[in-house]
């Protein structure tokens, strides 16, 4: 397995680990009797995103990470979603999109140039958009969904946020 694969099998167990979160928040609220869709719109603070948008960008890094680093066009999302079960769709969908990915269609991933959509005429090589821009970006939506949620009563922990560990005897 190449690099470039690893981290996208890291990142569909941390978008796993999301929705395993948001299936939380859902218990959370019925069991405090509120619509959960009052958590999709919570968010840290005025000027940063809702748990709606941190869900959105998590799953945009995803699926970006897979379609840019293999050279292909990435399924299109228009960020629409309201309630649960249209988060949990689109994590679906994501998660359907690059589970079917396999170490071979990476090959080359370093040789490419990734346009940057925010900067017309520029671009970055794959590593470097990889390490500096995917990877900190996603995670940063990933820790800020996941903060909104335990701001909000959510009952989740560090092991939440990790996931399952791949073990093997000594």
């Amino acid at each position: 397995m190449n690099e470039a694969h690893a981290q996208l099998v890291q990142m569909t167990k941390m978008l796993k680990n999301l929705r395993r979160w948001l299936e939380a928040g859902a218990a959370h609220a019925q069991a405090k009797k509120f619509e959960p869709e009052v958590l999709l719109k919570a968010r840290l603070a005025p000027d940063m995103f809702t748990l709606t948008q941190q869900i959105q960008s998590a799953s945009d890094g995803v699926k970006f990470l897979a379609a840019r680093l293999t050279g292909t066009q990435a399924p299109k999302h228009p960020d629409t979603e309201q309630t649960f079960a249209e988060v949990l769709a689109r994590i679906d969908s994501v998660l359907g999109y690059v589970e079917g990915f396999k170490p071979e269609q990476f090959e080359g991933w370093q040789d490419r140039t990734i346009a940057l959509s925010f900067m017309p005429g520029k671009g970055a090589k794959a590593a470097d958009w990889l390490h500096e821009m995917n990877l900190p970006n996603t995670y940063f939506h990933l820790v800020t969904a996941y903060a909104i949620l335990r701001h909000n009563g959510v009952s989740l922990g560090k092991t939440d946020f990790i996931g399952a560990l791949t073990l093997h005897d000594l």
